[in-house]
């Protein structure tokens, strides 16, 4: 799938919100669980997922990233009301074109979803029957999330 300069930027900025804190191999780890989205067919039907489709729709999906939630702490920053510091930007847009492209591999191991305990104190409903993939920095990834 192309990708728009669009899904860059709204990819960076959830980079940046979501794993800011992780370094780029955190960001990196993060923006594989949205491309992982985008290119999976859930039921192999050939028909849109219920996360969306494309970066930005997998991004902006209500409740799937967080910090795109009106109530998070990220959220002035990601829509404009606040400026993300500029170098900050700019480290996690190179994090989200490296995933687009795939210059850098998935860390992940296929993974679509992960959380972070010491955000998230209590676990997630959806990890019950999921498949954890692998742990990076403070996040747990998983995939086969039912």
């Amino acid at each position: 799938m192309k990708a728009t300069e669009k899904d860059i930027d709204i990819l960076a900025r959830t980079l940046w919100a979501e794993a800011r804190g992780e370094g780029f191999g955190g960001m990196i780890a993060a923006g594989w669980t949205v491309r992982n989205r985008v290119e999976m067919d859930l039921h192999n039907d050939g028909k849109p997922d219920w996360w969306g489709e494309g970066y930005t729709a997998v991004c902006l999906k209500p409740w799937q990233y967080s910090c795109w939630n009106k109530d998070d702490a990220n959220y002035p920053f990601l829509s404009g009301a606040k400026p993300i510091p500029s170098a900050q930007y700019v480290r996690a847009r190179e994090a989200a074109i490296a995933v687009i492209e795939g210059r850098e591999p998935d860390p992940t191991a296929g993974a679509t979803h992960y959380y972070n305990p010491k955000v998230v104190k209590k676990t997630p409903p959806w990890v019950k029957g999921a498949k954890p993939t692998v742990t990076i920095g403070n996040h747990r990834f998983f995939k086969e999330v039912p």
